[in-house]
Formats: C-alpha cells, structure tokens, sequence
C-alpha cells in the first residue's frame, strides 16, 4: 500500500470519527446545557456531561488531525491554501477545545450551585451563563467561521487538481457557501434555514467512504 492510499485512509476515517464524535456529544450534552435548570441538571447527569465533553475533545483530536495529515496531498497542487487550510482546522479545533473546558468547568460549579442552596444560588448562575455564552460563541466561531473557510479551500482545491472527483469536490464547495448562508441566516429564526447545513453534512461523509474505499487519483497527484 502506497502512501497516498495510507493517506486516503487515515483522512477519511478522522472524518468519519469527528462526525461521529461531534453527533454523539450533542445527543449526550443538549438535554443538560440547553434548559433554564442546566446546573442542577448537570450535577445530576455529571457522568453524562463529561462523557460528552470528553467526546467534543476527541472531535478537537480528528479534526486538527485531519488538517495535518492532508496537507501534504494538497501541498502539491497548492501549498498556500493547503497550509490555510491546515491552519483553519487547527484554528477549529482550539475553539472546540474551549467549549470542553467551559462543559468540564460547569461539572464542579453545579455541584456548589446544589450545595449551596438559594443563598448564593444566583452568583453561580450567573457565573454559568457566562461559561456557556463563552463556549457557545468559540462553537460558533469554530463551525461558522474557522469550518466553512476551511471547507471552501479543501474543496475548491481538490476541484482544481482532480484529486477527487469534480462532483465531489464541487457538491462539498456549495455545501460550504450554503453553510456560510445558514450562519448569517441562524438570527432569523427561520425553521426552513435548518436544511442549509445537511448538503455539507453528507457530502462529508461520502468524501471519507470515497477515501477510504477508492483513495485519492494518483494519476493526477503525480501530474
């Protein structure tokens, strides 16, 4: 097995590890963080809480690592946006990686909320809000900032070099711009905005079955 076909492989299995690292995290976290209860709720539920922080963190993991190990693919065709988007990645990863600390942190300060009584109830949520708006706001930035740039130069990337099929790569480009439009579009509140983020859901999941099963064309790698 060749490299490249190595390369392929370990791509589109890290793609696939944080899709599903990242579906399982939201299952296991919105019951908790997203009701007006959250601190009681997640020092009742802790175990679960930070299994799903922990989860969030393998994303952080598969994500950064999928920057790193498809830059030298497409270095060859063009080593600027392929350090962009290695950079874009990783730049995804370290705000992920501040929502788990705000997730781990809120595990500790829901347990003093409990303790506590009504006393101090609200210093502690207060200081809870806080936490999750911060870790809200660097999600956000990581998905609707930090992914979609770095969707939009894997895909046109491979688009121009023929790495990939142009179906491919092309489906994965407008999936990134409709992405970027759902984000501008969230303030509206409009239920019909939700499907803006399933044609870049899916084609990444075909993009790693395709690496995996098929690899990259080395015809045109080597050209």
């Amino acid at each position: 097995m060749n490299s490249y076909r190595k390369t392929a492989i370990i791509v589109g299995a890290l793609f696939i590890t944080a899709t599903v690292a990242y579906s399982l995290s939201a299952i296991l976290l919105d019951p908790f963080v997203g009701g007006s209860d959250y601190l009681t709720s997640i020092s009742e539920n802790k175990n679960q809480v930070t299994i799903g922080a922990l989860l969030v963190l393998i994303d952080c993991v598969a994500v950064a690592g999928i920057g790193i190990a498809i830059y030298p693919i497409l270095k060859k065709h063009n080593e600027t946006l392929a350090l962009g988007y290695a950079g874009a990645r990783i730049a995804e990863s370290v705000l992920f990686s501040v929502k788990v600390i705000t997730i781990l942190t809120l595990v500790p300060l829901s347990q003093e909320f409990v303790k506590a009584g009504a006393s101090d109830g609200p210093y502690y949520q207060t200081l809870g809000t806080l936490l999750l708006a911060a870790g809200d706001k660097a999600f956000l930035l990581g998905f609707g900032l930090a992914f979609t740039i770095s969707a939009l130069m894997l895909n046109y990337v491979l688009y121009r070099s023929k790495f990939v099929p142009r179906w491919l790569s092309g489906w994965g480009f407008i999936g990134a711009v409709l992405l970027w439009v759902y984000y501008l579009l969230q303030p509206l509140n409009t239920g019909l905005v939700e499907i803006l983020h399933y044609p870049i859901a899916v084609q990444e999941m075909v993009f790693a079955i395709w690496l995996i099963t098929k690899g990259f064309n080395l015809s045109a790698i080597k050209a």
